[in-house]
């Protein structure tokens, strides 16, 4: 029975400092990339909204998301995913639709315009 007990221990161990570690991974890839400023606050706001609830994300938008970079836009999207606030969310569908929508913005901003 304390076999148990340690190994359970060893777990909850465990498992405390990977979120730390994942916490701490994220908050230093913001931090290095700038990523806070890269980005204006009407456009953060709207691409939250459509990655963790419901919405499309407008062209200008998605200029700024793509010019934000990748690796910033993961590393914000699962710091959120970390707060407590959101952790009754999936976070697999929440990176998925992450994907999704930086997709859409790279084939939007990729794209030719039909007026060039």
């Amino acid at each position: 029975m304390a076999s148990l007990n340690v190994y359970s221990a060893l777990v909850v161990l465990f498992l405390t400092c990977g979120a730390a570690m994942a916490t701490k991974k994220n908050d230093q890839i913001i931090k290095d990339n700038n990523c806070e400023t890269k980005i204006g606050l009407p456009c953060v706001l709207e691409a939250f909204t459509s990655i963790f609830e419901t919405g499309t994300i407008s062209s200008k938008c998605c200029g700024e998301l793509v010019g934000l970079g990748n690796i910033c836009h993961s590393a914000l999207v699962k710091r959120t995913l970390e707060n407590p606030l959101f952790k009754d969310l999936s976070p697999a569908r929440i990176i998925a639709k992450s994907i999704q929508k930086w997709n859409n913005c790279l084939g939007l901003i990729d794209s030719p315009s039909p007026f060039a």
